[in-house]
């Protein structure tokens, strides 16, 4: 089965390509071995049961562990290179707060163990609830959603039920700028909201004048990354709230930026009603390929009843859960995801008060250092000084060379850098978003600044056609169309499938 990449890219072992699993497979050959059956054999019969025989490989243990370790070697990881992936916050994930998450205690408990059995698990959501409090400006929060976009339901969800009870049944329209995330949109709709659009002016911000044309007595809400998706600090939030709250209207903070501020500024204090935080961006849990997430919800004194439940409160030195009295219910099986907010409480104490107060300081020192050297090769999309990201633009290299912005992210995997994202946001033509984090040092930067510059310099001075990278890499450029317009999802079907340039 081709893998969609050139053949003459895959990994060498002994001289010759590596095999698949596939190839190794003889018949016969087994990775394990069943324990004698000491127990009476019952047969089922049933029209779902497969009678034939699975097309497995059969290959032996040593097989098995060799070709699951060159697939490991094959992923590109936080540990192994520079992730400047703009908007994910791809820092480095400290083993300590890995090491914390593995104590029997904490990962071999049952999530149905009873209150007065489990002090120690609420006690840990009680005090970073109040770490997270402080760090946004809220009153309460919940760890119900698992990632950032059930956080953004939840809070769409309680803005919803919120006005519901005061009888606004009116407000039907969120607002939500056209340089946000996806999520923003979709969580509006699946929340039973109108989605209407504000546009982004020229410096890149919310254009404020259309803002204030947009607003009426159907408007709900507003939601708002600040530092926005062009890495830029709205600097007309107190404004911006104004005129949203001047209709009986909430403000939800989409806490995907929330790196670029902490100890500096707190959304609460914007004027935000509801605010989510990525605990597996912001406060470095691993993440990526789907999971692990938690996105927590903080608000306002006034929606405390709202939140999904229950939530933990703390009476006479004990640990209790809450079931708020207008709850919107559950987000999340049992209390969200506990390991995950674990890890970004040891995180938080490892830092202490001195290290989350720089912590947004060094991210957009590191990103506003990277965006000066990187605009001598691309230009950036905005003139305004960054925050923790920033984006540049191929457009002109498109026009004149007809290299694009996938071409460039391709060339960087060649050369040991994983591409920054890439066309988003979508306001900008060709875009290249850039997010080094925190965590990366001068040398990290130059390295990559300097890598750009070579492969920029290149394409100007021999013409180069960049459209055949990676070359070096186990999989080379896939052909997307195919598996975009024929969807496998059966294995059988997928063998038979050449996706081939």
């Amino acid at each position: 089965m081709s893998s969609g990449g050139n053949a003459s890219s895959l990994p060498l072992v002994g001289g010759m390509p590596e095999p698949t699993i596939k190839e190794l497979s003889k018949p016969g050959r087994r990775a394990f071995n069943y324990p004698k059956l000491d127990v009476p054999e019952e047969v089922i019969e049933h029209e779902a049961i497969k009678t034939e025989k699975a097309p497995l490989p059969e290959v032996s243990e040593h097989d098995l562990v060799m070709h699951f370790s060159r697939l490991a070697h094959r992923n590109f990881a936080v540990d192994l290179g520079f992730y400047p992936l703009g908007s994910c916050t791809m820092k480095y994930n400290p083993r300590f707060a890995d090491w914390v998450a593995s104590l029997p205690g904490f990962s071999n408990i049952h999530p149905s163990t009873p209150s007065h059995l489990s002090q120690g698990i609420l006690e840990i959501l009680y005090i970073l609830e109040k770490y997270l409090i402080e760090i946004t400006g809220m009153d309460y929060a919940s760890f119900q959603p698992p990632a950032g976009a059930s956080g953004e339901l939840t809070g769409l969800l309680i803005i919803k039920e919120y006005l519901q009870r005061k009888n606004l049944n009116n407000k039907k329209n969120i607002i939500v700028p056209d340089s946000a995330h996806g999520t923003n949109p979709a969580s509006a709709k699946m929340a039973g909201f109108n989605v209407v659009e504000v546009s982004t002016d020229i410096n890149g911000l919310v254009d404020v004048k259309e803002l204030k044309t947009l607003v009426n007595d159907e408007t709900a809400g507003l939601m708002l990354t600040n530092p926005n998706t062009g890495g830029l600090f709205e600097e007309e939030i107190l404004e911006i709230s104004k005129i949203i709250h001047s209709v009986d209207g909430l403000l939800y903070y989409d806490g995907a930026n929330l790196n670029a501020i902490v100890g500096v500024c707190r959304p609460g204090d914007m004027g935000f009603d509801i605010v989510h935080s990525n605990l597996h961006k912001t406060f470095a849990t691993p993440h990526g390929g789907g999971g692990p997430g938690s996105g927590p919800v903080a608000v306002k004194d006034f929606l405390r009843e709202y939140l999904p439940g229950p939530i933990v409160e703390k009476s006479d030195d004990k640990f209790s859960w809450y079931q708020p009295k207008y709850s919107i219910g559950r987000m999340h099986g049992y209390h969200g995801n506990f390991l995950v907010a674990l890890r970004a409480l040891a995180y938080m104490k490892l830092l202490g008060k001195e290290g989350l107060d720089d912590l947004g300081s060094y991210a957009v020192l590191n990103a506003r250092y990277l965006a000066s050297v990187i605009s001598k090769s691309l230009p950036l999309a905005y003139a305004k000084p960054c925050m923790h990201e920033f984006v540049a633009t191929v457009k002109d290299l498109k026009k004149s060379h007809k290299i694009k912005a996938y071409d460039v992210g391709k060339a960087l995997l060649d050369r040991g850098f994983h591409s920054p994202t890439i066309y988003f946001p979508l306001i900008v033509e060709e875009a290249l978003m850039f997010e080094p984090t925190e965590t990366q040092s001068v040398d990290t930067l130059d390295d990559l600044s300097e890598t750009i510059s070579i492969i920029i310099e290149d394409l100007k001075l021999n013409n180069q056609n960049l459209n055949t990278y990676p070359k070096n890499l186990p999989v080379g450029r896939p052909n997307e169309l195919i598996p975009a317009k024929h969807l496998t999802v059966n294995w059988g079907d997928f063998e038979l499938l050449e996706i081939t340039e």
